[in-house]
């Protein structure tokens, strides 16, 4: 198993892990300190993540003193909304994440350990989840609840657990018939010991490496959904939302395409970096707990 000193020693020898961890402990810093960096107006004081808006006219007002983003369609304002963005990206991709582990790993150990009929059962709906795209499903759970942040985590949950499930079943199955698996057993060990103090352990790995890699996939399938207007209530401090108030601004009139840049550039650079930032620690993960890697 490898030790927390090997893993802290190779983050910090990978350059692109270390710029991962420097993006995301930033987005983390602007999470925490989003009320000091971006005060929320006396006006949305029980609605701090209602983004505050500056008239009704739908054409975007560029950077200014008042508003140092500009504000987009609708004049809301671009730099509280990707401040307060911050909060609610990292709330639906830790929650949705956390959620899924919690549930592939029960579901998933009880498969690969038991196997028979349980295995059966559960890898049967798990199939019958994967039929469906993963998107389109989302969408329609979402449309049947009714479009909110809480409905979107629900939807993703819904449509990110199968893999979780079988992921973490093929693991224990490799593992099931380890020697100290064995041992345990004829020492008279009971299957829920066994799988959660051996089997367990031993088979996680990749299921960690998968979730570090997919909270950024599942920020910007929430982001796609916003977009779509299946999202979070308009107004609500989201990034899929304020490209989504950008998309009729994306090219700027004849003979100044670039005239309303900043009302999609911004919103998108937070997801990109957001999204980017995971994906460089999960790419570390993966190449430091590779069993297949030898370590120097």
């Amino acid at each position: 198993m490898t030790d927390w000193k090997f893993t802290a020693r190779q983050l910090v020898r990978n350059p692109l892990s270390l710029l991962g961890i420097i993006i995301i402990v930033i987005f983390v810093f602007i999470a925490i300190f989003a009320p000091l960096i971006a005060p929320t107006p006396e006006s949305h004081q029980q609605r701090p993540y209602m983004i505050p808006r500056d008239g009704y006219r739908a054409q975007p007002e560029p950077p200014s003193e008042d508003h140092i983003f500009g504000t987009t369609q609708g004049q809301y304002d671009i730099f509280y909304g990707v401040i307060w963005g911050t909060r609610s990206a990292f709330r639906v991709g830790l929650v949705v994440i956390g959620i899924v582990v919690v549930i592939g790993i029960l579901l998933g150990s009880l498969a690969g350990y038991f196997g028979g009929i349980v295995d059966e059962i559960i890898m049967r709906i798990t199939d019958v989840f994967l039929a469906f795209p993963a998107l389109i499903l989302a969408m329609a759970i979402v449309a049947a609840l009714g479009p909110s942040l809480n409905t979107v985590i629900i939807a993703l949950t819904v449509v990110s657990w199968p893999s979780y499930a079988r992921l973490i079943r093929g693991d224990i199955l490799q593992v099931r018939e380890e020697d100290y698996i064995e041992a345990s057993r004829g020492l008279g060990a009971s299957s829920a010991r066994v799988i959660l103090r051996h089997a367990l352990p031993n088979a996680i790995y990749p299921t960690l490496i998968m979730a570090s890699l997919d909270i950024g996939a599942v920020v910007l399938s929430a982001a796609a959904l916003s977009f779509l207007g299946l999202g979070a209530p308009e107004g609500y401090a989201d990034w899929g939302q304020l490209t989504s108030f950008a998309r009729n601004w994306i090219v700027g009139p004849p003979g100044d395409p670039l005239k309303y840049w900043y009302a999609v550039t911004i919103p998108g650079l937070f997801i990109l970096f957001f999204v980017l930032g995971w994906n460089l620690l999960g790419d570390a993960f993966r190449d430091i707990f590779d069993p297949r890697l030898a370590r120097r």
